[in-house]
């Protein structure tokens, strides 16, 4: 310390230190690349950016009524439809449906059946990352 160059400036002594002479190790090992995803493997491959601040705004402009609406959500435009008083009927769609559903109910099955789907290929794509972290 005493053989350190000593230097007086105006906002007080400073005193330059040598530089480090043993590196000192980590207490754990460098963590390892986090394997891509399903997902994002496909994204690299197609070139598929993330949505920008505005892709992900909630809001959509309605054309019915000239204003601006709620994509999902509570009174969301997703859910346009459901309370019509005359619903149009499909006869292949009709012949598909199984017994004891009604019609009015089909586009509210629809969405949750997509959220259980999303949800279960989440739960999958997690778990081929968790086995592909221990390999």
């Amino acid at each position: 310390m005493t053989a350190c160059p000593i230097t007086a400036t105006p906002e007080g002594v400073l005193l330059t230190l040598p530089p480090p002479s043993t590196p000192l190790p980590r207490e754990l090992p460098v963590p390892k690349a986090k394997e891509p995803t399903k997902w994002e493997r496909f994204a690299a491959k197609r070139g598929i950016k993330p949505k920008t601040r505005e892709q992900r705004r909630n809001l959509a402009f309605d054309e019915d009524t000239g204003e601006w609406a709620r994509k999902w959500g509570y009174k969301g435009l997703n859910k346009k439809g459901e309370n019509d008083w005359l619903v149009e009927v499909d006869p292949a769609t009709e012949a598909q449906r199984k017994a004891g559903t009604e019609i009015r109910g089909d586009g509210r099955r629809e969405r949750k059946e997509k959220v259980r789907r999303n949800e279960r290929k989440q739960r999958k794509n997690a778990r081929e990352s968790m086995q592909a972290g221990k390999k």
